[in-house]
């Protein structure tokens, strides 16, 4: 596709990749910033085996919407006030089907309140009909794992209270620790009390690397005994932390973390486990330690 195809395939989708990175930035001038940045990373991308461009635009938006709120939450800035700056200009045409069409500034305000990945996972699938599969690439998590994250916003957004968030999320740390106490102490029967029958253990290609070198892991596991078993006696320097706000446990070397250990839970037990162990992944996430 030459140059001019290309632009003009670019405008045909603009409006909407504008309402995609409005939805999850909640700031009008900040979705301009977002599709200008997908515009100058499509001009540098070969694109020529891209079979759905305007699929491949709206991860790219979404990716650089991701960060936009990541850094916001990492400055601890406080999202734009619900005036008129940060919406659009109804007076514009084409401001005013974007405002009819959003969400509305009260949905907006409950969004400000999510985690980053819960957010975009929400907008995405719930919004924009984007599925998991797609979702787990932009925010580094699997399906499984993404689904639990727009599940999670999805009842905030409903009309759960801070104070079901908080108890939501004390009952995910309480059964996070409870399976780190059982690894260490190789309690196997206590690990089989927190996992899901059908448990499965994720990883990255850089904790599978390090696992096949360590003897420790060679493949993924599914199964709450082989997952057991693969544990019983293992994670003695893991930490427990806040991985994108979410409870899950940390292995860091001089306050750097090296792997993240991700747990999706369903019904009060584990249901999945992620490893993850590439650097530029790890940069990615937000990782706060817990005592």
């Amino acid at each position: 596709m030459d140059d001019e195809s290309l632009a003009r395939r670019f405008e045909a989708d603009r409006a909407r990749l504008h309402a995609v990175a409005y939805r999850l930035l909640g700031s009008s001038g900040e979705a301009d910033d977002a599709v200008q940045e997908a515009w100058l990373r499509l001009n540098r991308a070969d694109t020529s085996d891209v079979g759905n461009l305007g699929g491949w635009l709206t991860t790219v938006v979404a990716r650089v919407c991701l960060d936009m709120l990541r850094a916001r939450r990492s400055r601890r800035e406080e999202p734009l006030a619900a005036d008129g700056d940060a919406f659009p200009d109804a007076a514009d045409p084409e401001g005013e089907a974007l405002l009819a069409e959003s969400v509305g500034i009260a949905m907006l305000t409950v969004l400000q309140r999510l985690a980053p990945a819960e957010r975009v996972a929400f907008v995405l699938h719930d919004v924009f009909g984007v599925s998991f599969d797609e979702i787990a690439g932009i925010v580094d998590r699997s399906p499984v794992a993404a689904r639990q994250l727009a599940s999670r916003a999805r009842r905030r957004v409903q009309g759960a209270t801070d104070e079901d968030q908080a108890l939501d999320t004390a009952r995910h740390r309480d059964i996070v620790e409870a399976f780190f106490r059982a690894s260490r102490a190789g309690d196997f029967n206590a690990l089989l009390s927190v996992l899901d029958p059908d448990v499965a253990l994720r990883c990255d290609e850089a904790a599978l690397r390090m696992g096949a070198r360590s003897g420790w892991l060679t493949a993924e596991l599914r199964g709450a005994d082989a997952v057991a078993r693969q544990f019983a006696g293992q994670a003695q320097a893991a930490q427990l932390a806040l991985i994108d706000g979410v409870p899950g446990g940390v292995w860091a070397t001089g306050g750097t973390p090296r792997v993240v250990f991700g747990f999706t839970i369903e019904n009060g037990r584990v249901v999945e486990i992620e490893l993850a162990a590439d650097p530029a992944r790890l940069s990615r996430h937000e990782v706060e330690i817990l005592a």
